[in-house]
């Protein structure tokens, strides 16, 4: 049973015969220990605090049985790591089309160890969590003032929470459509002319972030965590 924010999405899976549903990852309509296995992939980096991000990860641990697991993926600060980059930063030099089209800035999601094959890509956390993650220990810069930063496409990250261009494709747009997004770095005039521009925010994991989130929660176990093609991941079990 797959859900999302999406209607458009879920459609989808209704037309490819799959059960999928509408809802909220913060209030998922699922009766609590009815799951055997959930998955979280590309979504709770989408959510603008930590409070919130925290308050995910316990919706999902709530849908578990006891000794049930969860898998997360989350769009990982470090792009490089133990000297090999990912293959998001690989394809930077690749087709330029694929770098102009909707999957443009997503996250790289997979759900295998072995790594993808393709690109698609509350309360209770405490003062101290937070400032740890606010550190400089992963290279992110301070944002100056209340603007979030736009993200340069296929390019290294420097702050953690950030805006990353997405490209509706379909056309030219009219006038009273257009949306006010102002030049997206790397992106030709003409094609931001003829496909509307959106800011989609991200909050990009540091190194131990993730599992430091999980292991705040006393209901569940981190078996195992780990970095997978620009994504920082976790496996949970429901205690």
């Amino acid at each position: 049973v797959g859900c999302d924010r999406s209607k458009n999405l879920v459609d989808i899976c209704g037309e490819k015969h799959f059960q999928a549903f509408v809802c909220d990852a913060l209030s998922v309509p699922i009766r609590s220990g009815s799951c055997d296995a959930c998955i979280s992939i590309a979504v709770i980096h989408h959510f603008s605090t930590a409070e919130r991000r925290l308050a995910t990860i316990r919706e999902l641990a709530r849908l578990l049985r006891p000794g049930g697991t969860a898998l997360i993926y989350v769009w990982a600060m470090e792009q490089e790591y133990k000297n090999q980059k990912s293959k998001y930063l690989k394809e930077k030099n690749g087709s330029k089309i694929k770098d102009k089209e909707i999957n443009t800035g997503t996250a790289q999601t997979a759900l295998s160890d072995q790594g993808p094959d393709n690109s698609s890509q509350d309360s209770a956390c405490s003062d101290q969590l937070l400032n740890d993650f606010k550190d400089e220990s992963c290279g992110a810069k301070p944002v100056a003032d209340l603007r979030l930063p736009v993200h340069t496409n296929r390019t290294s990250f420097h702050s953690q929470d950030l805006l990353v261009p997405w490209h509706l494709k379909g056309g030219t747009k009219k006038k009273e459509e257009s949306v006010d997004t102002g030049l997206v770095p790397g992106v030709s005039k003409e094609l931001q002319e003829l496909s509307p521009v959106f800011h989609r925010y991200y909050h990009v994991f540091c190194e131990g972030e993730l599992e430091a989130v999980c292991r705040s929660l006393d209901c569940v176990r981190v078996q195992k965590s780990y970095y997978d093609q620009g994504n920082w991941c976790v496996i949970l079990e429901k205690l």
